[in-house]
């Protein structure tokens, strides 16, 4: 039981280290490629990392389940990596990786709207909350508080998205593991962004004449193969062998990981900025928290 428990904490920090961890990685692979070129290069990765699982399951997959998949692919992977490489071309990565914990945000915003889930008043509280924090990050630009940063709206869409993707995966792929899910739906949309990547950027170009440019493409790889695959794997266990209660407390860990490492790359927090992510983290806890039965 002490070995078990062990284990789960170290799973726990070693996946809030690699998300915690993938902001940073996107804002050294912008500093030699464009934000479209990161994301294509980020789907690519783990596309090519994935191939073995989805050539092994693709051919037992049900055919009705395809289209789900490639929207799952598109909402979960494929829309998220080019909007989270676009915010961060005017955004922090310590500011971003607060932004992310706005997806349980979302997942309960869409299961109520969309899949007529139901979700504890107390709740609300939690997600005005983290409005509110957003809406302070917004108007927290590089000018000061006040100026409007609209670069925060792609990381709120991509957000969005991932709420939506975990909604419909779990309504209508639950039946399906969460790997063969995962690797399916990024190889179905890895050959876009393979396209993309070669015949819409001058990514040869950029990664045969650019100072930094393989040590960037290494720092894409490793976010690609990471963040996507291997985080996954480990989330799907630490799920197994403990409860959700611990393993949404990974939430709250990703945007301390980020921050950190934001400001050891030289970030700073203004006012605003801090008071917008304190917003945003109390409605964090307050939407996952779970209400505790009554007792006799």
């Amino acid at each position: 039981m002490k070995s078990t428990k062990v284990y789960s904490w170290v799973i726990l920090i070693v996946l809030a280290l690699i998300w915690g961890s993938s902001f940073i990685l996107i804002k050294k692979g912008l500093e030699v490629y464009s934000a479209g070129e990161v994301g294509a290069m980020r789907i690519v990765a783990a596309a090519i990392f994935l191939l073995p699982v989805a050539i092994s399951h693709l051919p037992k997959i049900d055919r009705k389940y395809i289209k789900l998949l490639f929207g799952v692919g598109l909402l979960g992977t494929f829309i998220p990596a080019f909007l989270f490489a676009i915010g961060q071309t005017r955004l922090d990565s310590g500011v971003t990786g607060v932004l992310n914990g706005l997806v349980p945000i979302f997942v309960l915003i869409v299961g109520a709207t969309f899949f007529k889930q139901k979700f504890e008043k107390s709740k609300y509280l939690g997600v005005l909350l983290a409005f509110v924090g957003t809406s302070i990050l917004v108007t927290s630009g590089a000018e000061g508080f006040g100026s409007f940063n609209y670069y925060v709206i792609f990381i709120v869409v991509a957000t969005a998205c991932y709420g939506t993707n975990l909604n419909l995966i779990k309504y209508y792929l639950g039946d399906l593991k969460a790997l063969v899910i995962t690797a399916i739906s990024v190889a179905l949309v890895g050959p876009i962004a393979a396209v993309y990547l070669f015949a819409g950027t001058p990514f040869i170009d950029t990664l045969t004449n650019e100072p930094g440019a393989l040590r960037a493409l290494g720092y894409v790889a490793l976010l690609g193969v990471m963040s996507t695959s291997v985080a996954l794997v480990l989330f799907n266990k630490l799920v197994q062998i403990t409860t959700p209660i611990f393993s949404s407390m990974v939430t709250y860990l990703i945007p301390i990981v980020a921050i950190t490492w934001g400001l050891i790359d030289g970030e700073k927090l203004m006012l605003g900025q801090i008071l917008g992510i304190l917003a945003i983290l109390l409605g964090i806890i307050i939407t996952n928290r779970k209400k505790k039965p009554a007792t006799n």
